[in-house]
Order: C-alpha cells, then structure tokens, then sequence
C-alpha cells in the first residue's frame, strides 16, 4: 500500500497542504493559462471540473467568484477540507480523479493543474479520455503535463515523500487527438516559482 503512487500522492499531500499552498500558492505561469480557461466560458456562467483541485486557491477559488459552477477532485482529505472551507461556494469531493464518477457531457470545462503529472504514465491516456468524456461538445480542457522523456520519479519533495509521472510530449499529444480533443495552444513554460518546466495544453472537444 505504502508504495501504491496513488497513496503515496494522498498522503504525501495531507502531509504538505499548508506547505504547498504557502509554496506553490502563486504563479503566474497558472493564472495565465486559467485565464484562457476562464475566456472560454459562456459569460452568464458554466460549469467547470478542477482536477486536483487541492485546497481551492487559486483556480476553484477564482472560478467561483466569477460566478462559475465548479466541482472540485481531490484525493487527499487535507486538501478537500481546506477547499470546502476556503472556497465555501464549490463543490468538493474526496476521490482519485481516474475513478471519480461524474456525469458525461455535462461541463463546458474542465482544468488540470499540476495534477496530471501525479497520476502514472500509463493512466494517463484513459484519464484523458475520461476528461473528453466529460465534457460538452465543444467545451475546453486546460491543464499541464511533464516534459522530457517518459519516466516516473518516487522521492522525497516539500518534507514528505511524493509520487510523479510524465509521457513525453509527442505520446501527450496524441492522446489528446485520439481522444477527440483538438489542441488549440501548447507551450512548454518554464514556472515562475520553481526550478520546472510543464508541457501546456488547451484543447476543445470536437463539436
């Protein structure tokens, strides 16, 4: 169990949550990239999936006071409760975003940051088909992912220990193709708060 990545990434993250927010909490490299997740929805309001949403800062906090309908996923308990607490009109629920069960279809966007990379290599392509899924027609999936070549990394990181796990580039990509999702822009970033660079994505569903 204790060597399980998905254990290890709850874990790892109830340990940190206050760490990680005091971190990691600011970067402008995410707020640009929720910005044109924030430029795709409708104006009168959409429903939008955070995919590891953490404590809820900055992304479901930001989409909500925006007047957006937003669930949040989360696998550590720390996290959720800090979320629910922090960001009082979303939604919240505790689950490993490859196997939480939400509605298909049903939102016009959906965002992964810095979570994907959490999730091992070989999960991956189904969790993006999970997300295509998901969405609506049309709707759009920002989100990050790892770059370099494919591999997996256990070890300790921020105080505790911690799971990650990247594709390469080229393998990301076509699972967004296959998956029906249309990239509109892809940028590898260097973050602004962190010696780390992140493969970037925003993609729609094909109507």
């Amino acid at each position: 169990m204790a060597s399980d990545p998905k254990y290890l990434v709850a874990a790892g993250y109830d340990d940190v949550a206050d760490a990680y927010l005091e971190r990691f909490g600011v970067s402008a490299v995410r707020q640009k990239w929720l910005g044109r997740l924030v430029d795709s929805l409708p104006a009168d309001g959409g429903r939008v999936l955070d995919l590891g949403c953490g404590a809820g800062i900055p992304v479901a906090r930001d989409l909500a006071a925006l007047g957006h309908a937003v669930i949040g996923v989360d696998a550590s308990a720390q996290q959720i409760l800090r979320a629910r607490k922090q960001v009082p009109l979303a939604t919240f629920i505790l689950a490993d975003m490859c196997d939480v069960a939400l509605e298909a279809g049903s939102f016009d966007a959906v965002g992964a940051f810095y979570s994907i990379t959490h999730v091992p290599s070989v999960q991956q392509g189904p969790l993006i088909l999970k997300i295509a899924r998901l969405l609506k027609p049309g709707g759009v999936f920002v989100g990050s992912f790892g770059t370099g070549v494919s591999g997996e990394w256990t070890g300790e990181w921020l105080g505790t220990t911690m799971f990650f796990g990247h594709n390469g580039e080229a393998e990301t990509l076509k699972y967004l193709s296959d998956a029906g999702l249309l990239v509109r822009k892809s940028s590898i970033e260097q973050q602004d708060n962190e010696e780390a660079s992140f493969l970037w994505i925003e993609a729609a569903k094909e109507t």
